[in-house]
C-alpha cells in the first residue's frame, strides 16, 4: 500500500502522535486560503510522491515568506522528481504538503512494515538516519535495530522494549515512544 506523507500523518495524528500543523494542496489557487491556519511564515513545502529521497531531489523546500511560498510551490507542481526509488523516469508532483517547520534537535528512524519474505511484522528503529537511513544501513548496520514477529502474535512488552531501546531515551520519553509503537 502506498500512502503519501500527509495521509500517514493524518493516521498517526488519529492515534495521538504529535504532528506539525500542515495542509495538502492540489493546485496553486488553494494556497492563499489554506495557509491562513499558520501563524508563522516559516514553512516547509513537500512534494507528495510515492518515493523516498524527495528532499535530495528538490522536492522539499523551506520558505519564510508568502512570495517565496508561491514561487517554490509553482516551481514544484508538475516537476519530475528522480530519486533512488522512482527510477530514471521519475514521478511528477501533482500535490504538495505545506507544514510548520519544527526545530530538530535529534533525528530518529522508526518504520513498521510487513517483511514479505517471512510474512512477519517488522519494526526497524535507529537513533541514526532519518533522511539518510539507507546510508546508515550500508555503513553501520549495527546502528539499526530490526524486530520481527508473527502476524498472529500480540506484540509483547519485550518486543516493544526491544524496538525503542536503541533510542536511549529516559523513562518518560521511552514510555512516549512505546505508545507510538503500540
Amino acid at each position: 500500500m502506498n500512502i503519501h506523507e500527509y495521509q500517514a500523518k493524518e493516521i498517526l495524528k488519529e492515534f495521538g502522535v504529535p504532528i506539525p500543523k500542515g495542509i495538502v494542496v492540489h493546485k496553486i489557487s488553494e494556497i492563499k486560503e489554506k495557509i491562513k491556519i499558520f501563524k508563522d511564515k516559516n514553512l516547509a513545502i513537500k512534494a507528495q510522491i510515492h518515493a523516498g529521497g524527495r528532499g535530495k531531489a528538490g522536492g522539499i523546500k523551506l520558505v519564510n515568506s508568502y512570495q517565496d511560498l508561491l514561487k517554490q510551490a509553482t516551481e514544484m507542481f508538475g516537476k519530475i522528481l528522480i530519486t533512488n526509488q522512482t527510477g530514471q523516469k521519475g514521478k511528477s508532483v501533482k500535490k504538495i504538503y505545506i507544514e510548520e517547520i519544527s526545530e530538530i534537535l535529534n533525528e530518529y528512524y522508526l518504520s513498521c512494515l510487513i517483511d514479505r519474505s517471512t510474512s512477519k511484522i517488522t519494526f526497524i528503529s535507529s537513533k541514526e538516519g532519518g533522511v539518510n537511513i539507507e546510508e546508515v544501513a550500508k555503513k553501520s548496520p549495527n546502528k539499526i535495530n530490526t524486530i520481527k514477529f508473527d502476524l498472529t502474535e500480540k506484540i509483547s512488552e519485550q518486543n516493544i522494549e526491544n524496538i525503542v531501546k536503541i533510542f536511549g531515551f529516559n523513562k518518560k520519553k521511552k514510555n512516549e515512544a512505546k505508545k507510538i509503537v503500540i
